[in-house]
Formats: structure tokens, C-alpha cells, sequence
């Protein structure tokens, strides 16, 4: 994105987080229990996420009817992960699910919020994840007095990237979506944000390979660090 874009772009009156892999680290329950797991564990974690990503959009794509919230995309992935790798042991299982609800946020998450909400712009998450595991995952990692509000999809029952999802922030702060930015770690919800017309930052820790060709079209980060002095 060009300096020259950037100017023409209205102002950002509220800046909008993706929770999980943006400002929760979303591995921290495997690498907890690493010992017990066992050396793949940072394997088993990513794939724990995928097939978690898995079944919130099937459920999505295949009606309202098949709906089931993130809590429970999060325990059948788990037992789907468990299986495959052998992961036998109840009380581990429940020591994942246990620390995934608590994942904590990245280091630099609490100041980052601080300054934005220090430059008078609004703070909000919306996630995929279910009202009461959002609730509690940031009172553990200690950002719910940082944010204006946590939205959760569970109002409109359909997963992000679906626009119904991404129109919840509009109607929370009464605003339109380019007077907002949308931050996400996660390159198919940058897509969404991005499609449905919020000014799109893509927090890219891992410097992984580009997709959708975002690159070209939003502010891609290596953490959330820069993000206040980007939005002044």
C-alpha cells in the first residue's frame, strides 16, 4: 500500500482485532505441555488449528443447521488431533483445552492497545471464538479493560470470513468499515476484512508466503508494535 493511498484513506476512528493468532498466542497450550506431548508437538498445535479452522467453515458452508460454536470446533478438533496421534491420556486433553481457553496474548499486545486507546481511537476484538471463551481468555491474558467490546459471531451464528460476521463491528460503533481498521494474523480473514472493505493490517510474525496477493493491498506487519504510530 502506498503513501499515497494511505493519505487518501478517511481517518481510523476504531481499530478491530482478530483474537486467536492475532493478539492470543494461539500455540502456547501445546508448547506448555510439549513434555508430555513430545517432540512434534509444534506440528501437532499448527494441525490442531487447521482442522479447528476446518470445521468452523464447513459448518458454516453447510448451512444454519449444522452450526456449532467455536468452543466445540476447537474440543472436535482436539479429539480429531488426539486420535491421529495418539494422544490417549484424558487428563492432557483436558490440560489443552484447559490452557487454550487461557492462550495468552503476545507480548507487545497490552501497550499496543494502550496507545491506541491513549490516541482516543475505539478498541474492539471480533472473533470467531464463543462469547465465554473470549471473556475468559482475555481476563486471563489481562487486555479486557483495554477493549470497548469483544463481538463474537455467535450473534449472527456464521464464522468469519462470511461478510454477516464483519458487519457486527459496524453496527457496534455506528461507523462504516473505512473509517476502521481490521488487524488479523491470519491471511483468509485479512481476505474478508479486506473484501468487505475495512483497512486491512496483516500481522505476518512467521513471515510466511503471501496469499491473496495481500501483499499488494494491505499493511503487513511483523508484529502488532508498529501499528500506533501507523495509524497516526
Amino acid at each position: 500500500m502506498s503513501d499515497a493511498e494511505s493519505e487518501a484513506q478517511p481517518a481510523v476512528e476504531a481499530v478491530i482485532f482478530d483474537a486467536y493468532g492475532t493478539l492470543l498466542d494461539v500455540h502456547a497450550a501445546m508448547a506448555g505441555e510439549a513434555a508430555r506431548i513430545g517432540p512434534d508437538w509444534a506440528r501437532i498445535s499448527i494441525e490442531w488449528r487447521h482442522k479447528q479452522l476446518e470445521y468452523s467453515w464447513v459448518r458454516s458452508l453447510t448451512g444454519p443447521g449444522s452450526h456449532q460454536d467455536f468452543w466445540r470446533c476447537t474440543q472436535d478438533a482436539l479429539d480429531y488431533i488426539a486420535a491421529r496421534y495418539g494422544l490417549k491420556d484424558p487428563a492432557l486433553l483436558n490440560d489443552l483445552l484447559t490452557a487454550y481457553r487461557r492462550s495468552p496474548a503476545y507480548p507487545e499486545v497490552p501497550a499496543v492497545l494502550r496507545a491506541l486507546r491513549g490516541a482516543g481511537l475505539a478498541t474492539a476484538i471480533l472473533s470467531n471464538g464463543e462469547p465465554y471463551m473470549l471473556a475468559e481468555a482475555c481476563d486471563a491474558a489481562g487486555i479486557t479493560g483495554l477493549l470497548d467490546d469483544v463481538l463474537s459471531i455467535e450473534s449472527v451464528g456464521v464464522f468469519k470470513p462470511h461478510p454477516h460476521a464483519y458487519r457486527l463491528a459496524e453496527r457496534r460503533f455506528g461507523i462504516p468499515a473505512e473509517r476502521m481498521a481490521f488487524v488479523s494474523a491470519n491471511a483468509w480473514d485479512a481476505q474478508g476484512a479486506l473484501e468487505y472493505g475495512f483497512r486491512v493490517f496483516r500481522v505476518n510474525r512467521n513471515r510466511e508466503p503471501d496469499e491473496y496477493a495481500l501483499a499488494d493491498r494491505t499493511a503487513t506487519l511483523r508484529s502488532l508494535q508498529p501499528l500506533p504510530e501507523r495509524l497516526r
